[in-house]
Order: structure tokens, then sequence, then C-alpha cells
């Protein structure tokens, strides 16, 4: 595998992955690190760099691969954002974009502040910054769950 891969990425389909580009980066701060267009100017491939993260941001292209937008705003998974800075910030940043917050940022019993918002496809997006470090014990105590596998 070389180097400038992610050894994990996610695929985005958008009935529009151009205009899906430019709100990415205007919401989140992503940086288009791969653009490939066809004769016509379609976007064939592209990708999204945040940090060492990819993300790959596409067309529709098959019966099973469809924006939330083409099949009643249902999705399949919601991605996830980790950031090292002021995740309210970040909120109000993905708001003044048109994002839709569906939940406001509220410190989670793992130690995250998390918000979560929904893209103007409908994609749904979460976005934490850690911002107290937890036990498992402490964590445990705090939700009544058996935890394993706490890193």
């Amino acid at each position: 595998m070389a180097d400038w891969r992610a050894p994990l990425m996610s695929a985005v389909c958008y009935l529009d992955p151009k205009a899906a580009l430019t709100w990415l980066e205007r919401a989140f701060g992503f940086e288009v690190s791969m653009l490939i267009e066809d004769d016509q100017g379609n976007v064939a491939h592209s990708e999204m760099r945040f940090g060492n993260a990819v993300v790959m941001i596409g067309n529709e292209w098959s019966a099973d691969h469809k924006s939330p937008k083409s099949i009643g705003g249902k999705n399949t998974q919601t991605v996830h954002i980790q950031i090292d800075t002021d995740v309210d910030a970040h909120r109000e940043r993905a708001r003044a974009a048109g994002a839709e917050i569906l939940m406001a940022p509220e410190t989670q019993f793992y130690g995250d502040r998390t918000y979560r918002c929904r893209d103007p496809e409908g994609h749904i997006w979460t976005v934490a910054q850690t911002v107290e470090v937890v036990t498992r014990e402490a964590a445990e105590k705090a939700t009544g769950l058996k935890i394993t596998g706490w890193v």
C-alpha cells in the first residue's frame, strides 16, 4: 500500500459531489486531496483529507450506492470526525455552512464533547473533542454497563 493512502477510508455518495466537496470544506475544514473529472467535468473520483484521515466523495453509482436524499433521508452509516479544538466553535462553523444540528454539543460518559449534524443531502456526521480522559471503571460506574476492550 502506498504511504499516502489511509488504512481505512469511507466513501460517501452524493447527488452533487462537486457541491459536497465545497460544502465539506466550508463546514468541516476538509481539504480536497484528489479530484478526477471525466471529459464532461463530472466527478469520477475524489478524496478529501482531514488530518491523517481520508473520505472519498462520489456520485451515486449503483442501485446500492445512493445519497440519503434519494432514499427518503435514510442513512446506513454515520461518519465521525474527531477534533482537537473547540467543538462548540466547530458546530457553529457547520451551522453557518447550512448543517442541520441534530444534537447540540454534550459531554458524553466516555469523555468526549460531541455534536451531531445533517449535511445538505442528509448524511449524518458526528463531531467530537476529548475533554476528559475517562477510565473504564469510571465509564462502567457512570453507565451501569459492563465494558470490555476499553483502551
